[in-house]
């Protein structure tokens, strides 16, 4: 049966760690294009000898580098895929079959996040689904420079086979990311700043049960809390 063409697109900047990986997963798509933002390492070399698209640009933010990459493809369907995630044998099926006859503009994929060399399932760090395979005509990024989304007015509907995201490798490479963020999007507030971080480690640790991770699931939850602090901290006017 005949299906639907599909692009998937990949932003990468330094992003050599996992990619042979995650382009062998993708490699049964029409296209796989990379929009790179300037890499230095091995990046380039691999994505070329894997028969990639390349293309260029420089730092947008998340969200309007994402969407530069979906403007670019040459199929309207597209699966947006991180550089640190990996399409499983299941979830290539299942996006093969929704495609030959697609009920909605945009599917919502599960991820199962790797932290520290474990996969995490409670914490509400699982499923983790968001949407990546919709239809451009029907969907985009939003503007966001961080904690971007896909926003439609089309109904969504779901995959289930989730997609393995590498999240950190090691609690150093986990504060180094999550500062970054936090300042990208930071919200000045004093009082959030005392208050969040206690909620975000008892929500994720207690509420969403992190605790059966064990020691992964507190560290997780610790960390979360101290990012959370980072984010309402910074840019605080001093007193």
């Amino acid at each position: 049966m005949s299906r639907e063409p599909l692009s998937v697109v990949i932003l990468t900047f330094n992003s050599e760690k996992h990619l042979e990986e995650v382009l062998a997963s993708a490699a049964f798509a029409d296209e796989v294009l990379i929009l790179d933002s300037g890499s230095t390492d091995r990046t380039l070399q691999i994505a070329r000898k894997a028969k990639c698209r390349i293309e260029r640009q420089e730092w947008l933010g998340f969200g309007r580098q994402k969407q530069r990459a979906v403007d670019l493809a040459r199929n309207d369907w597209v699966y947006v895929l991180d550089s640190d995630e990996v399409i499983t044998p299941e979830l290539r099926k299942e996006i093969l079959n929704t495609l030959e006859k697609p009920i909605h503009f945009a599917y919502t994929v599960p991820r199962l996040n790797h932290f520290f060399g474990k996969a995490i399932r409670h914490g509400g760090l699982y499923p983790d689904a968001t949407v990546r395979l919709f239809d451009r005509r029907k969907a985009r990024f939003t503007d966001d420079a961080v904690h971007e989304k896909v926003v439609t007015d089309q109904s969504i509907g779901t995959l289930h086979h989730p997609m393995i995201h590498y999240a950190y490798d090691t609690v150093e490479e986990f504060i180094a990311k999550q500062n970054r963020y936090s300042t990208l999007g930071a919200r000045p507030d004093r009082f959030k700043s005392i208050v969040n971080p206690w909620w975000t480690f008892w929500r994720m640790y207690v509420i969403k049960q992190g605790f059966r991770d064990g020691w992964h699931g507190y560290l997780i939850a610790r960390l979360y809390a101290q990012y959370t602090f980072w984010k309402y901290v910074k840019g605080s006017k001093k007193s």
